[in-house]
């Protein structure tokens, strides 16, 4: 594999261009999901002749499962019930490890669409092998919606393919090399299956940013020389935790705090950093070879997780390019949520103050500071991209069209977890490099229970193991 030449461009590269499946005998689910309307629907199984108790109460809608019910799996099922234009979409499932965080997250979703939300109690899973039962739900052309902690991505992504179901999964969708590499052969599986699938990693669904692809590539600030992303702020999420109540099971209390922990999330940098390195990197067209970087702890008080407060990475292209990622979490400090791309002509905003709206624009010169330098931006009115990514999704579901983002998700995680690697082992890491480094992080991850142990452990004060840069160069902790 060539990291320069992998498909990150415009978001056509970034969905599968597998050809469809072969031709089938009698229509399939995916067939009457394709004919949005219910007349369209009768119309299409009655001219194929097929007897009716094939298909009795079949019908046009999407159903959904949501497996992992915080934020990010409550947003995400959010934004797939507010699909619009596109046949009716139901919320018919629902799984997590936690009965409280399931059951806030449904109150809400009802509260919100009350008519989608078709979930009673014994359609409400709670376990490790809860996403199997929520997953069994849905039929072949379905949804399910996977929130979890992104160590049990490849674990739930392969139930899903074996039951032939459509899925969204948020990111990042790996946390190393071996992962990631069991990522990109799942890929291959959903797309010989030509199931769509969703990654969320929104921000190459912007409107905007997609604008700005095309000006760049066209060579509307010249030749790219230089990318700059930054996110600074202060703690922000579980990525810091303190000692383990006595009270709780370990791997629950890792699981709720999964930020904190690299073998769960690939720690805040992963969590935290893929956007900003994922949108300069579909700026450029191409992924990084290679990554050093620096990073430290300071100040940690009671904290006890696995992070780094601060982390600085230089990413390199194969033609020398050069991606600045600066990372930090720390009170007191200056913050910015940003991204930027300098060329030999002019410079670009890519991203400015968060995710959304990206307020995207273009520079006569490397001079942002003046409104009389502005050479374009897309304007005032940026439609969601955490809405368009469903949107899209959908779509493609209801058309039947390839769409796939598995295999970019997995690089673009691969790619972060090289800064990552970079800045904790204090070693110049290739892509090639992280690839193929065997540490894997939770590798009896499908295998978890509630009471067994967890994947990493406290020391005697109740501190994990932190990574320690010129002292662990081979593996991170």
């Amino acid at each position: 594999m060539n990291p320069a030449n992998s498909p990150s461009g415009n978001l056509a590269s970034g969905t599968s261009q597998q050809p469809r499946s072969g031709s089938h005998s009698i229509v399939s689910r995916r067939d009457v999901l394709r004919a949005t309307g219910a007349l369209a629907t009768t119309s299409m199984i009655a001219s194929m002749a097929i007897p009716q108790t094939v298909y009795a109460g079949e019908d046009n809608t999407i159903k959904v499962a949501l497996v992992g019910c915080g934020g990010r799996g409550t947003g995400a099922a959010a934004n797939a019930l507010s699909v619009k234009n596109q046949g009716p979409i139901k919320l018919v499932a629902m799984a997590d490890v936690f009965p409280n965080r399931l059951n806030s997250s449904y109150e809400g979703l009802k509260g919100q669409f009350k008519d989608q939300v078709d979930v009673p109690e014994d359609r409400r899973f709670v376990g490790f092998e809860a996403y199997k039962q929520a997953i069994d739900c849905l039929s072949p052309g379905d949804v399910v919606i996977m929130a979890t902690p992104p160590a049990f991505r490849w674990v739930q992504f392969t139930y899903a393919i074996a039951k032939d179901v459509n899925t969204f999964m948020e990111k990042p969708v790996t946390v190393d090399g071996p992962s990631t590499k069991r990522m990109l052969q799942l890929a291959d599986e959903s797309e010989k299956k030509n199931l769509k699938v969703g990654v969320g990693l929104m921000c190459r669904h912007c409107d905007a940013r997609g604008e700005l692809f095309k000006r760049i590539q066209d060579g509307e600030i010249g030749d790219l020389l230089l990318l700059r992303a930054y996110r600074m702020a202060g703690p922000t999420a579980t990525a810091f935790a303190k000692k383990k109540p006595e009270s709780q099971k370990e791997l629950m209390y890792q699981i709720q705090n999964f930020h904190a922990f690299l073998w769960a999330s690939g720690g805040g940098f992963s969590d935290f950093l893929i956007h900003n390195i994922d949108e300069c990197c579909w700026m450029k067209n191409a992924w990084p070879v290679k990554a050093q970087a620096t990073g430290g702890r300071h100040f940690r008080g009671d904290y006890v997780d696995q992070n780094f407060d601060q982390y600085a990475v230089e990413y390199t292209f194969a033609d020398g390019t050069k991606l600045l990622m600066e990372g930090r979490t720390m009170p007191g400090c200056h913050q910015e949520f940003a991204s930027y791309a300098h060329g030999s002509k002019g410079a670009a905003v890519i991203s400015q103050s968060g995710h959304a709206p990206s307020r995207a624009r273009t520079y006569k010169s490397q001079d942002m500071s003046s409104k009389d330098n502005i050479l374009w931006q897309f304007g005032p009115k940026e439609p969601s991209p955490y809405q368009l990514e469903w949107d899209h999704l959908v779509e493609a579901i209801r058309k039947d069209r390839p769409y796939n983002e598995v295999r970019r998700g997995a690089e673009a995680s691969l790619v972060t977890s090289m800064g990552r690697m970079a800045a904790h082992t204090g070693q110049v890491i290739t892509y090639d490099a992280m690839l193929n480094c065997d540490h894997e992080f939770a590798p009896n991850v499908d295998s978890l229970t509630e009471d067994g142990p967890a994947p990493v452990v406290a020391d005697a004060e109740g501190k994990y193991p932190v990574p320690m840069p010129g002292l662990k160069t081979t593996r991170e902790y």
